[in-house]
């Protein structure tokens, strides 16, 4: 598409999705005095309204559940994956899968776990923030894998420090170089035997560390905090239902309003990307086709820069999408990299086992999901292994008979039950770094349409062989440990690795390098061929890495606004 010079855009900056890391772009830029449209491809999601955390279970029919029937007619992938969080009053949260289909390639599985609404995913998030440490933003290079990340640690320190003062992260300063610590309000307590299991654990391993999990919630809510409506944690564990109090972070809780307070921010809700229109006397995109959800319409906004914030598939899917002359294969695809290299974290081993010496102990109240992570220690303080990278250990402990209501019964002898001291199990599983590899990817189905008119999705990604030497190592590791920790009847089944996609981590389809001639964005997140081009969410990671990967999503966003609100003031955009 050619443009006149006379036209002037309808807004500084449009950002494509309203998740995590498109919360953080318009926040940045709207406070960076930028004019912002965020264009949000689900409807509104208001909290006094849509939030369910203050219904009782026990006051819905059939405890909340869904009947099995819609369940297989709507949400056999959704709730496959994260069947705790999708109740009959948090459906609305989730994407039926009958209306946004996707297909695999022959002899491959894909789980696409969506949620198309205001806040995208970050209202749904498991809410634990790890940083990526000095040896993610290395290994690339050092052993030749993928292609080299164009920054280092300190690049991103400074950025990391600042969504954590805004986003509030629950932690410990731990001291751990593979994970920096950072700027943390109070830690959430480890229970009685968690804090046993640590001992023990760091005694018998000491290259092994067990730390609270950092999570995303509000312990010492900031005046900044606050004014935003935001308060502490209550610890009612009820976060897949979003909480009125905001006390997580997600962007509808925090980084939205922070943008609407400037004056400076639009939405648009029910606005699907169809593409973005790409200027060639120029070279730079000039706007973003939608199509409305309900009425059809379709419609252009134009803007002196773009954010692609669409989460790390549907980024992908908008750039190919966007084919003209000039980009044949896609828009800012002139390396072929865009949709490759797609990577989500490896699931599937640990252990679990009954913990002794605290049959005399309970737990009172609740915590918000989190208890204890171990950190990476394969190929960093213990070397000679089989496989390359790592992974860290998730998981908790806590009395069996309280444990999402495993003793049978009924009425008063089943509530007693439930608050008799018992016996404790402690379980940890783990979560590894999937190796980027260019066959891995999205691609556009060549007829298959959807209900508005798009490709498709066509997913190809299977598991290297260093993924299933690691998970096998990892459930090694993770009997050690709870031997180690005097731990007994410990089980631990056949290694089951998770399908992709099924952490939701997925990431790496539009990775950022050194070399235009094998990446798409350079350190800023910025297109190689495209200058007024971004694009911050997943999609930009050059590697895994084993950490939760959100908190780096959100530091990358913030630097790259910035960064893009800085060519605009200076006239280069």
């Amino acid at each position: 598409m050619k443009r006149t010079e006379q036209q002037a855009p309808d807004f500084d900056a449009i950002v494509v999705g309203s998740g995590m890391s498109g919360g953080w772009s318009a926040k940045e830029l709207a406070e960076r005095g930028l004019k912002v449209l965020v264009l949000e491809r689900g409807p509104e999601i208001i909290p006094e309204r849509d939030y369910t955390d203050r219904i009782p279970p026990w006051e819905r029919p059939n405890l909340d559940r869904i009947p099995q029937d819609e369940i297989a007619e709507h949400y056999p992938t959704q709730y496959g994956g994260v069947a705790y969080a999708i109740k009959e009053t948090t459906k609305h949260f989730w994407v039926k899968d009958d209306e946004h289909p996707y297909e695999t390639a022959e002899g491959t599985s894909y789980d696409w776990l969506r949620g198309y609404h205001t806040g995208g995913r970050s209202i749904m998030w498991s809410r634990q923030a790890y940083r990526l440490g000095p040896q993610d933003f290395e290994a690339n290079l050092q052993e030749g894998v993928g292609v080299d990340w164009p920054v280092r640690y300190n690049d991103i320190a400074p950025w990391y420090d600042h969504v954590e003062r805004f986003a509030g992260i629950a932690g410990n300063t731990d001291g751990l170089p593979q994970l920096p610590d950072g700027v943390f309000q109070p830690a959430f307590d480890l229970t009685c035997a968690e804090e046993d299991f640590k001992t023990r654990v760091e005694a018998a391993f000491p290259g092994r560390n067990v730390i609270a999990a950092r999570i995303a919630h509000l312990t010492d809510a900031t005046p900044e905090q606050r004014a935003l409506g935001r308060r502490n944690c209550q610890s009612r564990n009820r976060c897949e239902h979003g909480c009125i109090f905001r006390a997580y972070f997600s962007s509808l809780n925090a980084t939205l309003p922070a943008a609407r307070v400037t004056g400076n921010l639009t939405m648009v809700h029910n606005a699907i990307v169809r593409s973005l229109d790409y200027d060639e006397e120029t070279r730079r995109v000039t706007g973003v086709r939608v199509i409305d959800a309900e009425t059809r319409e379709g419609r252009t906004y134009t803007a002196r820069v773009v954010f692609l914030n669409a989460s790390t598939i549907a980024s992908a899917m908008i750039l190919l999408q966007s084919a003209s002359e000039a980009f044949p294969n896609g828009l800012a695809n002139r390396s072929d990299q865009v949709g490759r290299n797609l990577m989500d974290h490896i699931s599937g081993a640990g252990a679990s086992g009954f913990i002794t010496g605290f049959d005399d102990k309970t737990v009172f109240g609740r915590r918000p999901s989190g208890g204890i992570y171990i950190p990476r220690y394969a190929n960093v303080t213990e070397n000679d292994k089989p496989y390359r990278r790592g992974f860290g250990f998730q998981g908790g402990a806590s009395p069996a008979a309280g444990t999402n209501g495993q003793t049978p019964g009924i009425g008063r002898a089943f509530k007693e039950a439930h608050r008799a001291p018992g016996p404790w199990r402690v379980s940890i599983g783990a979560f590894g770094e999937q190796l980027p590899d260019p066959d891995n990817r999205v691609t556009l189905h060549p007829s298959r349409r959807d209900q508005w008119g798009n490709p498709v999705a066509v997913m190809n990604v299977t598991y290297g062989e260093n993924e299933r030497i690691m998970l096998e190592e990892a459930r090694t590791d993770a009997i050690a440990m709870l031997e180690a920790a005097g731990c007994t009847d410990i089980r631990s089944g056949e290694v089951n690795l998770t399908k992709p996609g099924n952490r939701i981590h997925e990431m790496g389809s539009a990775r950022m390098g050194r070399d235009p001639a094998t990446s798409v964005l350079n350190g800023w997140c910025q297109a190689h061929d495209v200058d007024n081009l971004f694009v911050t969410d997943g999609s930009f990671m050059a590697s895994a890495a084993c950490q939760n990967p959100s908190l780096t999503y959100m530091a990358f966003s913030a630097r790259a606004a910035n960064y893009a609100a800085d060519l605009i003031a200076d006239g280069t955009l």
